[in-house]
């Protein structure tokens, strides 16, 4: 089974950290009364237009990044036919790691435009219009917690042979 969002908010603090180090360089070299500071003050932080569409491509590639550096189809095909198992409709060997990497890369388009979207979200809506006191990574962890602890629940109530409560 692959899972549908595998990379978790690693993208988003990836992309939000590489957000932030120009303004923090040009502050750090420059002052706080630099134009190149002003400059990245308008055009670099959080509600800009800028900001929000770089920091979407950066979770986006982000996502990509770290699927490629954690998911290794080559190693999932060869345990699957190790195991004896296989994917119905696919061949073993070369096939399944090319059916395997072709959904790796769909899954991981459908991640990264999810974090993409929840995390523009709170950055496009206007301050005076609504303030939200948190951020899209504290809404993934929160969101996971509870699925988590659902999960769990869930296992519990399984292994007392309970139907759950789903």
């Amino acid at each position: 089974p692959m899972k549908v969002l595998s990379v978790g908010v690693l993208p988003l603090i990836f992309a939000y950290s590489f957000m932030a180090f120009p303004t923090t360089i040009v502050g750090l070299i420059g002052g706080a009364n630099s134009s190149a500071y002003k400059w990245c003050q308008e055009y670099l932080s959080q509600g800009a237009w800028p900001y929000i569409v770089i920091c979407a491509l950066l979770i986006i590639a982000f996502a990509y990044f770290y699927t490629a550096i954690t998911f290794n189809p080559q190693d999932i095909a060869k345990n699957v036919q190790q195991q004896g198992g296989h994917i119905q409709g696919i061949r073993p060997g070369q096939a399944t790691v090319n059916f395997l990497q072709k959904t790796s890369t769909r899954l991981t388009l459908f991640a990264g435009i999810f974090l993409a979207i929840l995390a523009t979200i709170p950055s496009a809506i206007p301050r005076s219009l609504i303030s939200i006191p948190f951020g899209a990574s504290s809404i993934m962890i929160a969101v996971s917690v509870a699925l988590e602890t659902v999960r769990g629940v869930e296992a519990q109530l399984v292994m007392r042979n309970y139907k759950g409560f789903l």
